[in-house]
């Protein structure tokens, strides 16, 4: 856990994350995990990857903007986004932050620009994920995750496994049926809030796995851990759930022998596929969620 909180701090340091993106040699850092900067990079990996039998959602990166000109930047990159996977028949949804879209200018400017994303999702029947950022955010963003679900369909919240409150918002959500992606959590949370021990937040995302699947909507299991898919993959034998009523959730490039072993095996694999030059919070959130990932990087820097 110290290892973790170490990167979760540096993920919010404005002067670190100006050079690494901004730095040529950081790159070496990033390419295996982010899909590149523009959405015609990202599309080119999304078609492989459809083409190897697996899901996607694309994801152009960035949060927290400041201004309403970055807000309606981010929200114009997200709809053509929608359009380019409608275009290409990609078999792909979109993942979105709301502090992208302008959560913290205010409500009303997020709404407007969610509203004109989802108008165009919806058109292409293409769901919307909602991402779930720090506990600050939770509940404005699942009242937002709610009013899309009844005046749209077509949207997914996402709910972190770490959070004490996350077993009463999945009950509420399934009653509703709104789809959920359920992970672990990469936010720093007070313990007031939040479990602080990996062996708690990992029974935790196992009871909240099984309730997914026996109450929700379409589940996502968004997880690399074994223990977790194992989990997983043992309540739906025992509910005698079919493969194509739920989804595995993965992050582009990392435990790729997981992927293929899972979609080997006739189950979805969804992979989420990042791209663009905001990638520092991001990129410092998956190395706190798995630490491991440091060794590998240390590996392919390295590497010859």
């Amino acid at each position: 856990m110290v290892l973790r909180n170490a990167l979760l701090r540096l993920s919010g340091q404005k002067q670190l994350r100006h050079w690494m993106e901004t730095s040529p040699a950081a790159s070496r850092l990033t390419s295996r995990f982010i899909a590149g900067e523009t959405l015609e990079d990202a599309v080119k990996v999304c078609r492989t990857l459809n083409e190897d039998g697996f899901l996607v959602s694309l994801d152009h990166l960035g949060e927290n903007v400041t201004t309403v000109e970055e807000a309606a930047a981010a929200t114009e990159a997200a709809v053509q986004a929608v359009e380019r996977i409608a275009s290409e028949q990609l078999q792909s949804t979109i993942s979105v932050k709301l502090t992208q879209l302008g959560l913290d200018l205010s409500e009303q400017i997020c709404r407007q620009n969610l509203v004109r994303l989802m108008k165009t999702a919806s058109r292409f029947r293409i769901t919307v994920e909602i991402d779930m950022e720090s506990s600050e955010y939770t509940d404005r963003t699942l009242a937002c995750v709610r009013e899309m679900h009844g005046e749209f369909g077509f949207v997914r919240a996402v709910i972190q496994a770490y959070l004490y409150r996350s077993e009463e918002d999945i009950r509420v959500l399934s009653e509703q049926g709104v789809p959920v992606r359920l992970c672990k959590g990469a936010y720093k949370e007070p313990e007031s809030l939040a479990f602080s021990e990996k062996a708690q937040v990992d029974r935790n995302y196992q009871k909240l796995t099984r309730l997914l699947l026996e109450r929700g909507t379409y589940p996502a299991i968004a997880t690399h851990d074994s223990a977790m898919i194992d989990t997983a993959l043992a309540a739906a034998r025992e509910l005698g759930l079919p493969a194509d009523r739920f989804e595995f959730q993965m992050l582009y490039g990392i435990r790729r022998d997981l992927q293929q072993s899972l979609r080997s095996k006739g189950y979805r694999v969804r992979l989420y596929v990042p791209y663009g030059d905001a990638w520092y919070p991001y990129f410092m959130r998956r190395l706190a969620e798995r630490p491991a990932n440091l060794l590998f990087l240390a590996r392919n820097l390295f590497r010859r």
